[in-house]
């Protein structure tokens, strides 16, 4: 069954759509795009808001939009916005006028989300994306708001870190100078050393990375140019794309427009965009970028296609994002052992209470992140250690999940030493992955169920020994019994289990119990 679909990305310079085909058995093929030119981030980035006037014309586009859908019987759609929407103080007033303008319903996804869901893309091309990341490798996302760089090891995503170096951002920086253009090219790269150099001293240490993956929008336009030059397919190696530089910064604007057939203000944005490419060269050794040519609008299709069960990536996604949480873990000196251990205990008893907790595998994820990042407060202070945790998660970016998720993550991790508080639980419940999840009271549940179950897999390595690794979990008669066969003293984890038992009973109506073989 082939289903059309179409994918909307609202962002920073512009409004795009794709019409889809979506099957299991050919994959997506792309029908149709279309682009509209709007400077939305302008006035986000200047005033704070977006203007009336931008509004109406953004909402004359959608319409537009909504009546190719209908032409091409499109039967399900995405709309999603970034930076521009997300960073504006009247969003939501914005949103709503183009649900009731359009029937369009738009989400504003948060950073995470956005760079997954372009990551998603990259990897569709399954065979050439497995091929460069099994080496050092970073993507580097160039967007008109921020850069996102993403650094693989081994077939695994190991850290992501957004950077406030956007082209439109760097072009409103230098909008009151004044100054030449061959002075301005030195500051922009000034601005974007000096953020790089933070990176490199955090992120990068000793890593050895080879290859560079391109994506964006502005990354895609200065490819095509370079490929024009060169007879490489998909690859530039740093002398090519270092000529190229040389030549485009030599250029005026207006020569800059007549070269790349772009109007003035999207035109201006070209050097911004390849000084940041630049400069991470530069940082991070690589000598040659692969640009796979996807846009953000192929990776909400891949998503979609995923999440239907039309589409099945080699590429562990989830495994990306746990393994992104243990590296936190280890930046904030968390006792790793100790770690795995909880991990493992939460997850056990998470599978032996399905018929209990009415929680999905997306919960399981965001229990399994909680247990990784349970004690990196203790890195600031060993007092009142988990309100330093919360403060962490919620100023650190976890890769693929929306705000709201990070907010339960940070919220089990903070009440799972302390007493809970149901009335406490503050969640900006937007819209996330799940709708199910998109309510408050909704939330405060799902928080209290995996605090409990978090609190409990603690107790059960209380000594921080794995002592009860092998234990088996079996409810029965209202109780969860917790059965192990160690020989040695686990006195501090019965005490510590039956501490936590009566929250967990509150919530559940299940009390937990440790039982210990005893020696014949």
């Amino acid at each position: 069954m082939v289903r059309t679909f179409a994918a909307i990305d609202i962002g920073s310079s512009g409004l795009e759509m794709g019409i889809y085909e979506v099957s299991e058995k050919f994959g997506i093929r792309p029908v149709d795009q279309v682009r509209y030119p709007i400077a939305l981030g302008e006035d986000t980035w200047l005033c704070g808001k977006i203007s009336y006037q931008r509004v109406d014309e953004m909402c004359e586009v959608l319409a537009e939009f909504a009546r190719i859908m209908k032409g091409y019987q499109v039967e399900s759609c995405r709309a999603y916005a970034t930076s521009a929407l997300r960073e504006a103080q009247n969003s939501q007033i914005v949103v709503d006028q183009i649900r009731v303008r359009t029937g369009i319903e738009v989400r504003i996804i948060s950073n995470s989300e956005q760079r997954f869901i372009s990551y998603k893309a990259i990897a569709y091309k399954d065979a050439e994306f497995q091929k460069v990341i099994q080496k050092g490798t970073a993507i580097l996302d160039v967007g008109n708001g921020s850069t996102q760089i993403s650094l693989f090891d081994k077939d695994s995503l190991v850290s992501t870190q957004n950077l406030p170096l956007g082209a439109i951002r760097l072009v409103e920086s230098m909008r009151h100078m004044k100054t030449t253009a061959e002075k301005e090219q030195k500051l922009i790269q000034e601005i974007v050393d000096n953020e790089l150099v933070t990176f490199r001293k955090i992120y990068l240490k000793d890593k050895k990375i080879e290859h560079l993956i391109g994506v964006g929008k502005v990354t895609l336009v200065l490819y095509r140019r370079i490929m024009e030059e060169v007879n490489h397919r998909d690859r530039i190696s740093l002398e090519e794309f270092n000529h190229f530089y040389d030549t485009l910064g030599r250029m005026t604007l207006d020569q800059i427009e007549d070269t790349f057939g772009l109007n003035a203000g999207y035109a201006a944005l070209l050097l911004p965009a390849a000084t940041i490419i630049r400069q991470v060269l530069e940082v991070t050794g690589a000598d040659s970028i692969w640009v796979p040519g996807t846009l953000m609008l192929d990776g909400i299709a891949a998503d979609y296609a995923e999440e239907r069960k039309l589409l099945k990536f080699n590429h562990n996604f989830s495994n990306d994002i746990i393994v992104a949480s243990r590296n936190m873990a280890k930046r904030y000196k968390c006792h790793m052992p100790h770690i795995q251990a909880v991990e493992n205990a939460a997850l056990q008893v998470f599978d032996s209470m399905k018929k209990y907790h009415g929680l999905k595998d997306r919960e399981r994820l965001l229990l399994q992140i909680a247990a990784d990042l349970h004690s990196c407060g203790k890195f600031v202070t060993m007092r009142n250690a988990t309100e330093y945790a919360y403060n962490i998660i919620m100023a650190t970016e976890i890769i693929g999940l929306s705000h709201v998720e990070r907010e339960i993550v940070a919220n089990v991790v903070r009440y799972h030493l302390k007493t809970f508080q149901y009335n406490d639980i503050k969640i900006d419940a937007k819209p996330s992955r799940s709708s199910r999840l998109a309510t408050p009271d909704n939330l405060t549940l799902t928080v209290a169920k995996l605090t409990a179950i978090l609190r409990l897999a603690n107790s059960m390595d209380r000594s921080h020994s794995n002592k009860l690794n092998n234990c088996r979990i079996v409810i029965k008669n209202n109780k969860l019994i917790i059965n192990t066969d160690y020989v040695g003293d686990v006195t501090l984890e019965a005490l510590s289990i039956e501490e936590k038992a009566d929250f967990f009973e509150e919530i559940y109506g299940i009390r937990p119990v440790l039982k210990q073989k005893k020696n014949m």
